[in-house]
């Protein structure tokens, strides 16, 4: 099968929606078309609420009710009549309708077309009932694929999914525009300072409380250090206690006399302002908690724009920095985590060093490179369905 002739179907949340599963859906499916370098767009099966349908009015654009069971078998119907010959299912559990998200289950079930799956959540250890939709999900796909390379083995371990069954393509990220850099620290007035990053949607599982502690310590050796805690609060946060926890946060900020060092920016950022702003950082942290999650958008596209990064170990840290482990530091180590800054700050030639590793490990993760992988995984199992089918024929 040629590329101009492969038809690919995304079903996943999509653009204009704010979540990271659609942002990366949108730039997947832009870079492999440039890819294909294809003149008809790929169809998107668009997951959303009933306020969110009219929004996908594009040709390209098919809304399917998340929480409308029947729809889900509606939508296969669809996609059975159509040209696609193959489909890009982005699973992440909480997009789907249903307890862990089977109503998924009812699509694939009645779905006649090859299915390309990306499990964007892999648990090293599944509990019900996520384990059961999991597996189904994985059964009823052609291949599976990771952003995460440890987790080949969760699923080959727990599911018994065979290993040349599951592929390994990095999390994209951003091309680094390195002309951009001068001009934005310029703008956000970090001329002049030493800039920690961190984004994201603002919950207690983000490690923020921890690292403001290490800095606390850190600004009497690097009185420059500027620490910028970007994203607007988690929309369930925010529904269950509105912005008590940026207010707590706000509070620990003036309990130890951090006002000048630390910068909080309430409000979501687009991705071309947040790409600009992890360009123009000194050094991008997670320093998150939770040691189980699998993939991090924000922490790949530190990597793919070549910055410096420090993170506690959780699964995707640690299958990305492989080879440079110094690069870890454990949670809520505050003397670790400001020993690691003032050190780095210290010795610019360490910091130096650490860039030079991330920009090694980030050139294979760019949207041009990652689009062009993925593509030539469809390509391969849609080519394989096609001899499969001609076989039984």
């Amino acid at each position: 099968m040629n590329k101009q002739a492969l038809q690919i179907g995304y079903v996943s949340t999509y653009v204009p929606k704010k979540c990271g599963l659609a942002t990366y859906t949108h730039h997947l499916r832009e870079e492999v078309a440039a890819a294909k370098n294809s003149p008809s767009p790929d169809p998107v099966i668009a997951v959303c609420d009933p306020d969110e349908a009219s929004v996908y009015d594009k040709d390209f654009h098919f809304p399917l009710l998340k929480h409308v069971k029947d729809d889900y078998a509606r939508m296969a119907d669809v996609v059975n009549r159509s040209s696609i010959n193959i489909v890009s299912l982005q699973h992440e559990f909480g997009i789907f309708g249903g307890e862990a998200g089977h109503y998924v289950l009812e699509f694939l079930e009645r779905l006649k077309k090859p299915v390309v799956t990306t499990f964007h959540t892999v648990f090293e250890q599944p509990v019900e009932p996520y384990a059961s939709v999991q597996a189904q999900i994985a059964a009823r796909s052609e291949h599976i694929h990771v952003m995460n390379r440890r987790a080949i083995g969760y699923l080959h371990d727990r599911f018994d999914i065979p290993l040349d069954k599951i592929s390994f393509i990095p999390h994209g990220s951003p091309v680094p525009n390195f002309k951009e850099r001068k001009i934005t620290r310029r703008q956000y007035g970090w001329e002049n300072r030493k800039v920690l990053f961190q984004f994201g949607l603002l919950s207690r599982s983000k490690g923020v409380e921890s690292l403001l502690k290490a800095v606390a310590l850190a600004v009497k050796a690097v009185p420059d250090l500027l620490y910028i805690i970007a994203g607007q609060t988690h929309p369930e946060v925010r529904k269950h206690e509105g912005e008590a926890y940026r207010e707590e946060l706000a509070k620990l900020i003036d309990e130890l006399d951090l006002r000048y060092h630390v910068r909080m920016i309430n409000r979501y950022l687009p991705e071309e302002e947040l790409t600009a702003l992890i360009s123009a950082c000194d050094l991008y942290v997670t320093p998150y908690p939770g040691m189980q999650q699998i993939t991090s958008g924000t922490l790949a596209y530190a990597a793919g724009l070549g910055r410096p990064i420090l993170s506690t170990p959780y699964s995707y840290a640690k299958d990305l920095v492989q080879g440079y482990e110094e690069l870890l530091l454990p949670y809520g180590d505050t003397e670790a985590w400001s020993g690691k800054i003032i050190e780095l700050f210290t010795y610019p030639e360490l910091l130096a060093n650490c860039e030079k590793w991330m920009v090694e490990i980030g050139r294979s993760m760019q949207w041009p490179q990652v689009g062009a992988q993925y593509l030539g995984l469809l390509e391969k199992v849609a080519a394989k369905k096609s001899w499969s089918m001609a076989d039984v024929g």
